[in-house]
């Protein structure tokens, strides 16, 4: 049966990319980092994100974010630890035409952790989550930290 010019075919499947928060606490409260996309990365170049990056076939998306805390930050495995991870959540960039699976996950990092960025970010900075909404971000980044933060059981609240 020919298929009608203006009948979508199948959506390509999403894309998987994990999203790691790094956390860190001090006196002043918590502040997240948050890295600018620089202008060598394929999309939203200029956009502020957490430490993101394309799930690799065969890895788990636990072992990806510590790739790419790594990569991206420079901290070590046993300079970050787990507190949360997120459901996966999935993402529509319907101006762009794409779509995601975003796999987020909250560390958190000791307040002297010294983060050096690499060529997919041209600045980084660390901000109260509160904070967030004044930045221009990737899609849903918003959502994404809901997923993980705040931290269940971390006594929140003050």
């Amino acid at each position: 049966m020919p298929r009608d010019e203006d009948t979508p075919g199948p959506a390509p499947a999403p894309t998987a990319v994990v999203t790691s928060f790094l956390l860190r606490r001090s006196s002043q409260g918590d502040e997240i980092l948050l890295q600018r996309r620089s202008g060598r990365v394929r999309t939203y170049q200029g956009a502020w994100a957490g430490v993101s990056g394309y799930l690799e076939p065969g890895v788990t998306p636990l072992e990806q974010a510590y790739t790419e805390i790594g990569e991206e930050t420079g901290l070590a495995r046993d300079q970050v630890a787990l507190l949360v991870t997120g459901a996966p959540m999935p993402v529509q960039d319907t101006a762009h035409g794409l779509s995601w699976v975003v796999h987020p996950f909250l560390f958190a990092v000791e307040a002297n952790a010294a983060v050096r960025t690499d060529w997919e970010t041209s600045e980084h900075i660390w901000l109260a989550p509160s904070e967030l909404g004044r930045y221009t971000t990737v899609p849903m980044l918003a959502a994404a930290l809901a997923r993980v933060y705040p931290p269940p059981g971390n006594g929140h609240g003050h």
